[in-house]
């Protein structure tokens, strides 16, 4: 189906079922070389982020999926190794391979880890991550858990007062289980945006809001192009520098992975899906909250209800409300990212 638009039909969309979506996605997984479960539990992921209209983490990065396996460096097949060092923390080799298979492999056991201690830690290494991370921190919150994640990435960004990147994009995102319906979610890369964002507006020729990059001389730019062969910034300045620090020491050497510069520095000049480790934590507040679960949540209720009953949006709830519409009427895709997504090995045709 093709958009219409006040009467008249835009040829650049078209629609597709989530199902679509999803088949169009393992289709190109697998025909790249990955194998059935890793190209699943990609596709999912994909799927989640064009259902959520979160375009930067749908269909768009497929193509860095396939890239990255191209270039020789990811394992498109290996097999997760989970160890547990100790009573509270899961610990899983990924293999150089991407990290969504690592995850689901080792969420249950960090769910029954929380439940029996309280807290728990997932530490993913050695693994290659391009998703967002909000469909992470669902899940934990999906079984009753509060959720933290974060992740360094490329050194693509410049520290508050510098000019050479440093940091990854370096994500922070965190669920709270609500009852009865979506958990409250934020996840935001402590970049000004997602890398992602700034190639969709290369891709379509627009400027960049100013303050998101600078170029390789280190002045402030609008181009897209410049500020992908520049740097980006952090938000909130010397705040968001600090957390992306402690997200690159907490997920790097804490436990045992790579920094951003690291990452940056083995990829060379392939322009493929960063290296490096994965932090998650889950708390259990049946445990920590002194057995008082439903006073405590109804306190957590209250404060939320203050937030939203105001008019302010809470995290997330556009996304919820893209989520709602997708199954209910499918997802537009620009016609050019799908006739390339279709020249990567898949050709499902559109629902009519």
């Amino acid at each position: 189906m093709q958009r219409s638009t006040g009467g008249n039909v835009n040829t650049d969309m078209i629609n597709l079922s989530i199902d679509q979506v999803y088949d169009l996605s393992v289709e190109v997984l697998g025909r790249n070389g990955f194998s059935a479960p890793h190209a699943a539990v990609i596709a999912q992921t994909i799927t989640a982020g064009q259902r959520d209209d979160c375009q930067s983490h749908g269909l768009y990065r497929l193509m860095g999926c396939v890239r990255t396996l191209k270039s020789g460096l990811v394992d498109p097949s290996a097999q997760p190794i989970i160890t547990h060092p100790a009573a509270g923390v899961v610990q899983v080799d990924a293999q150089r391979a991407y990290s969504l298979l690592a995850f689901q492999e080792g969420l249950p056991h960090l769910a029954e880890k929380a439940k029996r201690n309280g807290v728990a830690v997932l530490a993913i290494n050695n693994c290659f991550h391009f998703s967002a991370l909000w469909p992470e921190v669902e899940a934990i919150a999906q079984h009753g858990l509060a959720g933290i994640a974060m992740t360094p990435s490329h050194s693509w960004v410049a520290p508050a007062g510098g000019t050479r990147p440093v940091f990854g994009t370096n994500p922070l995102a965190f669920a709270w289980p609500r009852p009865g319906g979506n958990p409250y979610v934020f996840d935001f890369a402590t970049s000004m945006v997602a890398r992602g964002e700034i190639e969709l507006h290369r891709r379509s020729g627009k400027p960049i809001p100013e303050g998101w990059a600078i170029d390789k001389n280190g002045q402030p730019t609008t181009d897209a192009a410049a500020g992908l062969d520049g740097a980006m910034l952090t938000f909130g300045s010397y705040k968001g520098s600090a957390l992306s620090t402690m997200i690159e020491l907490l997920a790097g050497p804490l436990i045992g992975d790579w920094t951003s510069l690291q990452s940056q520095a083995f990829d060379g000049s392939t322009g493929g899906t960063p290296l490096h480790g994965e932090l998650l934590i889950a708390l259990d507040p049946d445990i920590l909250g002194r057995g008082q679960r439903a006073i405590n949540t109804a306190g957590a209720e209250a404060m939320l209800d203050a937030i939203s009953g105001q008019g302010a949006r809470l995290p997330s709830e556009r996304r919820f409300i893209a989520r709602a519409k997708s199954e209910r009427e499918g997802v537009w895709v620009n016609r050019a990212l799908y006739d390339e997504i279709k020249s990567l090995g898949a050709t499902p045709s559109p629902q009519a």
